[in-house]
């Protein structure tokens, strides 16, 4: 029964946390990007969006997937920053935004990375893919996989830069998921904030680096993350800020020009910080006041806790609207054992149920040894 329980709340709380409709219903801002999206990137949740769906080339903002994969690499201890990278002909052959990487060259991987963060270099993002899986056809696989993995249904990579090809696409939508992954790697943001630096070549001579995300310098908390430009794709962006604990993520893909990307990025990370701030209801392990008789346990009841937390965008004043309601049953057997699922709790905005968490058990309580079930049954009996 206890374990029937536990999948149906687990199955509950996967529905539950599935990235949900956004919370304004049209585009309260204007904008010329034929698809746009305003997230909250530590949840996902979504503000608002436009033409989210659609599909479209967004040339280097697919480094983001080249370069999560990196850094999930290197957490994985499968790469190291300190690796000597010898760059291939194909990589230094590579077209567009470059680091003027030398053939042959040996290069630190942590350069490589540098580079490809700050100045979108398509010959280091060819290299580490290169490095990586072998050959940047092999690494398109891997983003393939772990596109899939994120949930991306409507994105396909064919190379590791976002150079064009009429075969690559993605969304809004899903470069979102992807931009929200990427800001669980602090490590990314290292990187990111810097706004010029000076690539050292082996051979001493030296190439400038400047952001290609303009936002890093003239948008206060912007620290990445991706910007991306061709005929194909006109001129897109994921650009993410952090102010007073909460950070967001605004997508723009095929923008007219290069300046009104960024222009309306800002737009929205103005609307979303000044309309909208991230109230904690509970933590995980917080104890909700209620408990749950235990029949033949060591103790007569159990008390009952938040299965986890549950953090959210709410617009001020709405969390005075906020309300928690506990499902439980009438009792249990014993023996429980702490984090067993027990109940349900539901948040509620107002008359509206917003999220469903697991309601569970805060202690384990045991079946009574022999003696003391005798005493018991004993005491029960008169």
């Amino acid at each position: 029964m206890r374990k029937r329980l536990s999948a149906a709340l687990a199955m509950l709380l996967c529905v539950s946390t599935a990235m949900a409709a956004p919370l304004e219903t049209g585009v309260p801002v204007e904008l010329t990007s034929p698809s746009a999206m305003l997230v909250e990137a530590e949840t996902g949740t979504v503000i608002f969006e436009k033409n989210a769906d659609e599909k479209r080339q967004v040339a280097s903002v697919t480094k983001l997937m080249t370069l999560l994969l990196c850094f999930e690499a290197l957490e994985a201890g499968e790469i190291h920053l300190e690796d000597d990278v010898t760059i291939s002909t194909e990589a230094a052959g590579q077209i567009g935004s470059q680091a003027l990487l030398d053939a042959g060259a040996a290069y630190k991987l942590e350069t490589l990375l540098h580079a490809t963060i700050i100045a979108s270099a398509n010959d280091a993002a060819c290299a580490l893919a290169e490095h990586m899986a072998g050959t940047e056809t092999a690494f398109a696989d891997r983003m393939n996989a772990r596109a899939a993995e994120l949930d991306m249904k409507d994105t396909y990579y064919v190379n590791s830069t976002g150079l064009p090809d009429d075969r690559q696409y993605t969304t809004a939508r899903d470069v979102a998921k992807l931009s929200c992954e990427v800001c669980r790697h602090p490590d990314y943001f290292t990187h990111a904030s810097v706004w010029m630096d000076t690539l050292t070549h082996p051979s001493g001579r030296t190439t400038d680096l400047t952001n290609t995300n303009r936002l890093v310098r003239f948008y206060n908390g912007c620290d990445g993350l991706k910007t991306g430009s061709a005929d194909a794709s006109r001129y897109c962006l994921s650009a993410t800020a952090q102010k007073n604990g909460l950070r967001l993520i605004a997508i723009v893909l095929g923008t007219p020009n290069s300046q009104t990307r960024f222009n309306e990025a800002r737009a929205m990370l103005d609307y979303g910080f000044a309309g909208y701030k991230r109230v904690t209801v509970l933590q995980k392990g917080d104890r909700l006041g209620k408990s749950v008789p235990v029949k033949m346990g060591l103790q007569d009841e159990v008390e009952v806790a938040a299965g986890r937390g549950l953090s959210m965008l709410l617009k001020p004043g709405q969390e005075k609207q906020l309300s928690i309601e506990v499902e439980l049953p009438e009792e249990v057997n014993a023996p429980v054992a702490e984090g067993d699922a027990l109940g349900v709790v539901r948040v509620k905005l107002g008359d509206s149920i917003i999220a469903r968490l697991p309601a569970v058990a805060s202690c384990d309580v045991d079946m009574p040894g022999l003696l003391a079930a005798f005493v018991r049954l004993f005491a029960n009996w008169r």
